[in-house]
């Protein structure tokens, strides 16, 4: 199974974004525009969201080596991952450190988390939207509206949406995500026992006004990444390098440059 990917750039070292959940690889578009005039950047849609396939069950291993595919030890890569593209990236360079030069982990922790549910009725109310063919996006964000308040959120969930001839359909495989979750809000801690510990460079950054990486978090990642720097970014939340694009950016081109 080949992903999907979108490139910039055409000399340089190669820099490879994973995203995380109900995201796609032109998230970062921005970010990689920005890095093309000294680099090679490698944009992925992750399985089961934007025009990656679908697969039938999810683990963060098989993610993991899908990316890997993509990825050659005679070039390795600085490897960027947020959200749930962050663990895959950790566990691809666990498994396959010969790969990655250096990586940056955003907004995420080896570890599991138990906030899964917030997540499960943004999937309900996606697939509970029921869409005419001739209906707009506004229509489309009237239709979400009530169940994501936040403006921000639902228009990232909306850069989901496509319209055929057809009518109006999902690009990631919602209902698999949701079965899923348990496993998305996970860490593979058997699947990475006995690994050695990376030791290339590793960026942690997070969003100040994010749960995600906290103190209690340390021990885990300096265990299975001991050159480990965090960097957390005031006035961001779980998206940072959405929330605060240019603090990102610089964080991004001093760690990769």
């Amino acid at each position: 199974m080949t992903l999907h990917t979108t490139s910039y750039g055409d000399s340089g070292s190669r820099v490879v974004f994973c995203h995380g959940l109900f995201g796609q690889g032109r998230n970062w578009t921005q970010h990689a525009r920005a890095l093309a005039d000294r680099h090679r950047v490698l944009l992925v849609d992750m399985p089961n969201h934007g025009r990656s396939p679908w697969t039938d069950s999810i683990d963060y291993v098989s993610m993991a080596d899908q990316v890997a595919e993509l990825l050659d030890p005679a070039d390795p890569v600085a490897l960027v991952g947020h959200s749930m593209g962050a663990k895959a990236a950790m566990v691809l360079t666990l498994r396959h450190p010969e790969l990655v030069e250096r990586l940056m982990v955003v907004d995420m922790a080896p570890v599991a988390y138990a906030n899964g549910s917030g997540f499960r009725g943004y999937i309900d109310a996606m697939l509970a939207m029921d869409l005419a063919p001739g209906a707009s996006r506004e229509d489309a964000d009237a239709a979400l509206r009530d169940a994501v308040p936040d403006d921000g959120v639902r228009a990232f969930l909306l850069q989901n949406l496509r319209r055929s001839p057809e009518g109006w359909s999902w690009q990631p495989n919602l209902e698999l995500l949701r079965d899923e979750l348990g496993t998305i809000s996970g860490w593979p801690a058997e699947a990475v026992a006995g690994l050695p510990p990376y030791a290339g460079p590793v960026l942690w950054v997070g969003g100040a006004d994010s749960g995600y990486v906290k103190d209690e978090y340390a021990p885990a990642m300096e265990a299975l990444f001991p050159r480990v720097r965090k960097v957390m970014i005031k006035g961001a939340g779980h998206w940072v390098h959405s929330e605060q694009p240019e603090v990102f950016r610089e964080v991004l081109r001093r760690f990769v440059d």
